[in-house]
């Protein structure tokens, strides 16, 4: 099944952009009363037939709506450090996204050596993943925040979890912690770590500290190694 993105489908019918209308018909060379699958990123997937293969403007006619397709049985909130290394943290997104999560929250920390990142860049990256992944849920991707405004968030009921690579010997293995069917963030640090006070603000919140096994992981690593660690539990 071959997914195409159109976060502003509504209705019956539907006619794509010039780039999507290129990729449909002269890339993959779709024909009139051809059947393509298309996606609005919130849950929906449409089963369509071409009426009008034209490569700047190709058209559509909705013939089956399935809502909530491919749901996850959990709500992953995955909020990490951008790495320094911009093409490390595009990576974690593009498979975290192909794994599994509600939303990225990119979080500035004291110790962060990249302070900015491009949104529209990392967008482009979980639309083309989750199409990749055939997944109707788009993650939604937060505007980078500090560490002050994220911890002093209202998190609920979901659990909160912490990784850090202080010494200590109190955390626990994610795995065994982790409560099928729930909501969870996942709160991962910059390359030099959290501040001793970003760590006393988050356990302050509630935040546990967590294991991911006994390796010393790189930032984007521990980011997928906890995404993977949670879809597994909730399987």
């Amino acid at each position: 099944m071959q997914l195409f993105y159109a976060p502003d489908i509504n209705g019956e019918t539907y006619t794509f952009d010039e780039t999507e209308s290129n990729h449909c018909i002269r890339v993959l060379r779709k024909t009139q009363g051809d059947t393509i699958h298309i996606i609005n990123g919130s849950g929906t997937l449409f089963t369509c037939e071409i009426t009008d293969a034209h490569p700047k403007h190709c058209s559509i006619i909705v013939r089956q709506t399935q809502h909530d397709y491919g749901a996850l049985p959990y709500r992953l909130h995955l909020a990490v450090a951008p790495t320094k290394n911009m093409d490390r943290y595009e990576w974690m997104i593009e498979k975290a996204t192909e794994i599994g999560v509600e939303s990225f929250i990119p979080v500035e920390c004291a110790h962060s050596e990249r302070r900015t990142i491009k949104n529209e860049r990392l967008e482009k990256i979980i639309v083309s993943a989750a199409k990749q992944s055939l997944k109707a849920f788009l993650p939604k991707l937060e505007p980078m925040c500090r560490f002050e405004d994220f911890i002093s968030r209202d998190f609920g009921t979901a659990q909160l979890f912490i990784g850090h690579c202080a010494e200590e010997n109190n955390r626990k293995l994610l795995k065994d912690l982790l409560s099928p069917g729930n909501e969870y963030i996942i709160l991962i640090g910059p390359e030099g770590d959290f501040s001793s006070e970003e760590l006393d603000m988050a356990f302050q919140k509630g935040f546990q500290a967590i294991s991911l096994g006994n390796s010393r992981l790189r930032t984007e690593t521990a980011g997928l190694m906890a995404t993977a660690i949670t879809a597994v539990i909730n399987m």
